[in-house]
């Protein structure tokens, strides 16, 4: 899938990879999505599906945080680097570890539909113009949501996609 380049594309992007993802956990049986899964079957951090769930929405959160920072004058304090992303992305597993499915889904969409909400307060210039805004540096907004929601969302996808195996 290429990169949006306008907002209508943007919010088609984000919504059809939101939409993927709750319908194909929706079709898991039961089974699968209240196991734990203790070998790694969905990356060597997250446990259930629930947790990556989580992941998604803490990350909207810390997106909208920074949003409204940057949009206020002052430089965002979300800041991370390769090497630092391990350390939060485990910090959010811990905070929402033991999370229900159900509840997680309840958050992820309460907080996706504040994303697009955000999305939706700006033109194509505001979202895909470079340095248009200071605290995205170079990287224009859209990408930044971009990367929040379409992006993450198949991320999240592929990291579940391989626990609904073919029977045998």
């Amino acid at each position: 899938m290429s990169r949006p380049v306008n907002k209508e594309e943007l919010i088609a992007f984000a919504e059809h990879g939101f939409n993927e993802l709750l319908d194909f956990i929706n079709e898991l049986p039961e089974n699968i999505k209240s196991k734990t899964y203790k070998n790694n079957e969905l990356n060597d951090r997250d446990k259930t599906i629930a947790d990556v769930i989580c992941h998604l929405h803490e990350w909207h959160l810390m997106r909208e945080n920074w949003y409204k920072e940057g949009m206020s004058g002052k430089k965002p304090a979300l800041s991370y680097s390769l090497r630092t992303l391990p350390i939060i992305n485990h910090a959010i597993w811990e905070k929402y570890k033991g999370t229900e499915l159900r509840d997680a889904i309840t958050m992820f969409k309460k907080s996706h539909k504040a994303i697009m909400v955000l999305i939706e307060k700006h033109n194509d210039e505001e979202l895909f113009s470079k340095k248009k805004y200071e605290f995205t540096g170079s990287t224009t907004l859209g990408a930044y949501f971009y990367f929040n929601t379409a992006d993450h969302y198949r991320w999240a996808l592929k990291t579940i996609q391989p626990l609904k195996k073919p029977a045998k």
